[in-house]
């Protein structure tokens, strides 16, 4: 039996609806146990309130808060009970009572209020696991897309860039491509600048940066390519060229990916000695407590954990 944490995320937004609707609209696989982590009773009132179905194969991890119920609103603490929800499903997922987590969107506004110092998802996983090396992958539209900068400012991205990085990222690329089943698959790598750099005439970040570190990633057995226009490269990515993309920053990254899977996009965080993803999405306060909210991502996202969850973590010690 593999067991399956989802934590709903902020109760505010989308998450325990696109939970609800994936687990119940969907026929998953005879030997598998969801595990809903954060408040019962919210889930519960949300689904009747959704008219949604409580799914037979749902246990809950009940986390006891006085928080409200409130659609489209931040509040600090529906961030506090999604960050509970959070550390309670890495417990589970270290002592192996969870085969794999998925978790539903947070709000990164909310837990700057909350006073919750992490920049998202990502970064607190990595705390809570001590994960000195990590990233963040993006599969969606045909695309698997890994992220060397994450969530910082684009006017800081060309100082936050180092050989050190991007050689990481490209390997945590390669390590997750045998995960998925492709023992050599070629990786694609962004140039930064228009045309690559142009030989340096348009930036020099690919002669002193990205290509030292894709050599030094070749050293190591890596299938990669030298750094390649990033107007170009999610085109021949789409047409089989790579198996994935490394992209310097998040847009670079992210833009394509959406526009090809906007509402099917999957979050895969690598490097953690636990298996997690997330849908591509965020809170979507907008339609929440709509009924409105597709599950697709979601559920995406829950079948990818599964397939992960049978499969040896390259990342855990």
């Amino acid at each position: 039996m593999k067991r399956i944490g989802i934590t709903i995320g902020d109760i505010n937004g989308i998450g325990p609806e696109v939970a609800l609707k994936a687990v119940a609209k969907h026929r998953w696989p005879a030997k598998v146990q969801f595990v809903f982590i954060g408040s019962e009773q919210v889930v519960r009132e949300q689904a009747a309130a959704m008219q949604l179905p409580l799914p037979r194969k749902v246990e809950f991890w009940h986390i006891e808060s006085a928080v409200k119920w409130q659609p489209g609103k931040i509040r600090i603490e529906a961030s506090r009970l999604a960050e509970q929800s959070i550390r309670r499903a890495v417990e589970g997922s270290l002592s192996g009572a969870l085969d794999a987590m998925v978790t539903a969107p947070i709000s990164k506004q909310g837990f700057q209020k909350a006073g919750i110092d992490v920049p998202g998802h990502t970064e607190f996983l990595a705390e809570l696991t001590h994960t000195k090396t990590f990233g963040m992958m993006l599969m969606g539209g045909g695309l698997r897309v890994m992220l060397v900068t994450r969530h910082i400012p684009l006017s800081a991205v060309p100082t936050a860039l180092t050989r050190k990085t991007i050689r990481e990222a490209i390997e945590l690329t390669g390590q997750a491509l045998k995960l998925f089943g492709l023992q050599n698959g070629k990786i694609g790598v962004c140039g930064l600048n228009p045309h690559a750099g142009d030989g340096g005439v348009l930036g020099r970040e690919e002669i002193e940066l990205i290509n030292p570190a894709i050599r030094a990633a070749r050293k190591k057995g890596f299938n990669v390519s030298d750094a390649v226009p990033a107007d170009t490269i999610f085109f021949q990515a789409q047409k089989g060229q790579y198996a994935a993309v490394v992209a310097m920053y998040h847009d670079q990254g992210l833009g394509p990916l959406k526009m090809n899977g906007f509402d099917e996009g999957v979050n895969i965080t690598l490097g953690l000695p636990i298996i997690r993803t997330s849908p591509d999405h965020g809170t979507a306060f907008g339609i929440a407590g709509k009924n409105q909210a597709s599950p697709k991502s979601m559920k995406n996202a829950i079948a990818l954990a599964i397939e992960m969850a049978g499969k040896k973590n390259p990342w855990k010690k």
